[in-house]
């Protein structure tokens, strides 16, 4: 059985809109994650939907293969890019041609933070100079991120390309989706504690990481459904403590010949629930 030198790197594909894992692909290293998410593009039936992805993923051929696949793109454009998000950002920039721009602006406080958010976006992508090497190239955009804590004040730009017409509030809703997939990272270092994780071997990397994002996606699907103002530590907790109750989440999400064939696996799920469910009610931690 084999083990990495280095550690593993996990790339998912994540349901914003649901909150759930759909599936993933493991690399040894962070640079293999480019070529790991166009080979993960391709295995999904994603027609017809919008996939958003970093700055590492704004690729010519991971925009094919999403198109490909008929479905859209929303890519950012940072430095690994500087010649298209210089273009897009000297159009941004420009004062005259930011006022044409379909633009919006929301305004949120909270936890002694203050955060407006503008977005801007244009279909007319006719002069940029690369444009055509992006397939079905319809839509540039920006976010301004204003930020003011405690005094102080910061400004963040975000450049955008999409092969769908966005309106400018389309751009703010798909990229603060993106943000779902950080929670779930968040989930897995915090609550599971996935980085304290000392397990060398590959296929229990890889199988305790699916595991773990089972036991969110069914608590997930749960609270959409059935307990939408439950914070999700709550149910996985409740579960723990009353097996009727995990029960209960289980069913609500499968057959029943699903559930006895799932019964075999509370065994193992178990040990999860213990460790996140302690980790936030009591501030304690158990290992996996």
């Amino acid at each position: 059985m084999s083990k990495y030198d280095s550690p593993l790197h996990i790339v998912s594909a994540y349901a914003s809109e649901l909150g759930v894992t759909l599936a993933q692909k493991s690399v040894e290293g962070k640079s293999n994650e480019i070529p790991a998410v166009q080979e993960l593009i391709k295995t999904l039936e994603i027609s017809g939907c919008i996939v958003v992805a970093d700055a590492m993923n704004c690729q010519i051929e991971t925009a094919k293969a999403i198109v490909e696949a008929k479905a859209d793109y929303l890519l950012c454009a940072k430095s690994n890019q500087q010649t298209l998000k210089a273009d897009i950002e000297e159009y941004v920039q420009d004062d005259r041609l930011r006022s044409k721009m379909n633009s919006i602006t929301k305004r949120e406080k909270g936890h002694g933070r203050i955060e407006i958010r503008s977005a801007f976006t244009t279909n007319d992508v006719s002069w940029m100079p690369g444009g055509r090497q992006w397939p079905e190239l319809k839509c540039i955009g920006a976010i301004r991120t204003h930020f003011e804590y405690k005094g102080k004040v910061t400004e963040q730009w975000h450049y955008y390309i999409s092969s769908k017409e966005l309106t400018a509030n389309d751009l703010l809703h798909h990229a603060r989706m993106e943000w779902g997939v950080e929670t779930m990272h968040w989930l897995l270092d915090v609550r599971y504690r996935e980085d304290y994780f000392r397990a060398q071997n590959e296929n229990i990397q890889k199988n305790m990481n699916m595991s773990r994002k089972l036991a969110l996606n069914l608590a997930r699907v749960y609270k959409n459904k059935h307990a939408k103002k439950t914070p999700l530590s709550h149910i996985m907790f409740d579960c723990l403590m009353d097996p009727h109750h995990l029960l209960t989440v289980l069913g609500k999400n499968f057959s029943f010949v699903d559930v006895c064939f799932l019964s075999g696996f509370l065994s193992f799920l178990f040990p999860i629930l213990y460790s996140i469910s302690l980790k936030c009610r009591f501030k304690m931690s158990l290992p996996i």
